[in-house]
């Protein structure tokens, strides 16, 4: 099965040439160029943005029903193409195959979810003061023509949390996914244009990130923005989105922690971890990486943990029974080697991994980390990689002081029997995502999204679908 021709999605044609050129698009298992990416130049976009504008008032005006009808034909074609696009998603993404089968049947679960729950977005009627005001009632509309951006780490999911709440509000879209996994994007686009989604409704372009997002945050006919990536990059558009007074959604960063009780089997715990951990290489906005046990489960935790991440099986993803495929590419291999280098200068120990693979592509071993000190980097950047770090605590107090000292919250976890502190621990950790005796916090139905630094609004879920509408008050009285 070969990699597809790479092209851009504008108003119904697809382009595989501009003027601005290519870049090439890698193989993170090997290295080896998979294809040329055309660069969307300022042409393309004002064609991208003219076209969303203009079919927007046709797809708007569309019924919930109607819209639902075409959305779901095209993730019913996802469905029957699953082997196809996941194929092709972990050819330059590097997911073992049966995580990207998984991701891309999810992703068509989310946008089936954001339609059916279109066809009844909520209204509320308020009781007039005035007696000749019969009615006065709050609606929701479509916010307008949106600029989607998103990252590589799930090259279906995310953008089909954008597309699936875009357009079943009623919104047009231009996406721009990343320029190192485009083509997973395009092959859910091409299944949008077979369902028979209207020229100009959905665009695709890429090229080079900052002049993209500047120009669509600045162009008129946009009126929202919604972003998936670093906080570091999420503040910079969002304060261009502040400038034009346009709505903004940003799903940042996290840094999550996971609360080990000593009521709670600490094998157990590390074996419901390992997988949670390491799944895409680590490479999970909501990953478990400090991992806060209690002294009395540390080491049978750090035991079974070690003894798991020490046991995957490392592989390209197309290989059978790999279970932790490649870091997405090269510089991602050397800022894992420099997380682990600056926590052993600061006194911690390697359990197991700590460096990169001997054999070709972008590969690093799952990686445990032991006493890292909190001045240390891993204790408080986002390694976004397969790095786990073990503390020990022996008070809950201070568990969850630690949990909460970073400025980010996007997910957080907790293990543990004892109701009382499920609750405690439930309300207590700053997160916008808590998952207790689990990791299983994104689900097509919830939002996703997080606290503190790490966003604002939500993903998925009624709220996801929420976030593309504007709110309108209709006040309807005797003439």
């Amino acid at each position: 099965m070969s990699y597809p021709k790479l092209a851009l999605f504008i108003d119904g044609q697809w382009i595989d040439r501009t003027d601005e050129g290519a870049v090439p698009v890698l193989n993170p298992a090997d290295g080896e160029v998979l294809g040329h990416l055309p660069i969307a130049g300022p042409r393309e976009l004002e064609s991208a943005g003219i076209a969303a504008q203009r079919s927007f008032r046709q797809w708007a005006e569309m019924s919930p029903l109607d819209r639902f009808r075409i959305i779901t034909a095209a993730t019913a074609m996802m469905r029957e193409r699953s082997r196809e696009i996941a194929h092709v998603l972990t050819l330059e993404q590097g997911k073992p195959l049966a995580e990207a089968v998984r991701e891309i049947t999810l992703s068509a679960d989310i946008i089936d979810f954001l339609a059916e729950e279109a066809k009844r977005l909520p209204t509320r009627a308020i009781p007039p003061r005035l007696p000749n005001v019969l009615s006065q009632t709050v609606t929701r509309v479509p916010v307008g023509p949106v600029a989607a951006f998103t990252p590589w780490n799930f090259p279906a999911n995310l953008p089909s949390r954008k597309l699936g709440g875009a357009l079943a509000a009623g919104c047009t879209v231009v996406i721009k996914p990343a320029e190192e996994t485009p083509a997973t994007c395009m092959a859910i686009i091409q299944c949008f244009a077979d369902a028979g989604i209207p020229e100009g409704v959905v665009n695709l372009v890429a090229g080079d990130p900052a002049f993209i997002s500047s120009s669509l945050i600045a162009s008129p006919q946009i009126a929202k923005i919604s972003f998936t990536g670093s906080v570091r990059v999420g503040k910079w558009l969002g304060e261009q989105a502040a400038r034009h007074v346009k709505r903004y959604t940003a799903e940042l960063g996290g840094h999550a922690p996971v609360i080990v009780c000593k009521d709670y089997d600490g094998v157990k715990a590390a074996r419901l971890a390992v997988p949670a951990k390491f799944r895409n290489a680590g490479q999970v906005c909501a990953s478990p990486i400090r991992f806060i046990v209690h002294r009395s489960q540390y080491e049978a935790f750090r035991d079974e943990f070690v003894r798991g991440a020490s046991s995957l099986k490392v592989g390209a993803g197309l290989e059978e029974g790999v279970q932790f495929g490649p870091l997405i590419e090269s510089r991602r291999v050397l800022e894992m080697q420099s997380f682990v280098d600056d926590a052993v200068a600061s006194g911690a120990t390697i359990a197991c991994g700590g460096k990169r693979v001997n054999r070709p592509g972008y590969f690093f071993e799952p990686t445990v980390i032991e006493h890292a000190s909190l001045t240390s980097r891993v204790q408080n950047e986002e390694p976004f990689g397969p790095i786990a770090v073990l503390d020990v605590f022996d008070d809950l107090d201070d568990a969850v002081s630690r949990a909460n000292r970073l400025p980010v919250g996007l997910a957080a976890y907790a293990f543990t029997n004892n109701l009382d502190w499920s609750h405690r621990l439930s309300t207590d950790l700053e997160a916008g995502m808590v998952g207790i005796n689990h990791f299983g916090v994104s689900q097509p139905e919830t939002p996703f999204g997080g606290v503190k630094e790490s966003g604002l609004g939500h993903e998925s879920g009624l709220e996801g679908l929420l976030g593309y509408t504007d709110l309108k008050l209709i006040s309807v009285a005797q003439s």
